[in-house]
């Protein structure tokens, strides 16, 4: 993955995390959580497709560093690197705190 010509660096985290955050979503919403219909498979693949379809010709989208550092240690193309493990992983702690205090059901308080 490389920024496209008209990406800056900053623009790109912003954009990595939110693909990220899409995709953490997915997986909580079809997979995860207690409540989820099961169709993670289709609910994932989904949400892949829609953020390469989006943020691929902007970034590449990678959404997860290791899926960047893949294909970046065979081409040697380490430019903007930071873009691929800041985006991410900002996404994935976005994701997180926001399925923990807001999506995910209360606990169970019956005990």
């Amino acid at each position: 993955p490389a920024l496209a010509f008209d990406v800056t660096p900053a623009a790109g985290i912003v954009i990595e995390a939110i693909l990220t955050v899409f995709l953490v979503w997915a997986v909580y919403g079809t997979r995860v959580s207690p409540l989820a219909p099961r169709i993670a498979g289709f609910g994932i693949g989904l949400t892949v497709m829609t953020d390469i379809l989006v943020g691929g010709p902007l970034t590449g989208a990678a959404m997860n560093p290791a899926r960047w550092f893949a294909t970046a240690v065979p081409a040697g193309f380490f430019e903007n690197w930071y873009v691929y493990w800041i985006g991410p992983l900002l996404g994935a702690a976005i994701a997180g705190l926001s399925i923990r205090y807001v999506l995910a059901p209360p606990p169970d308080l019956k005990t």
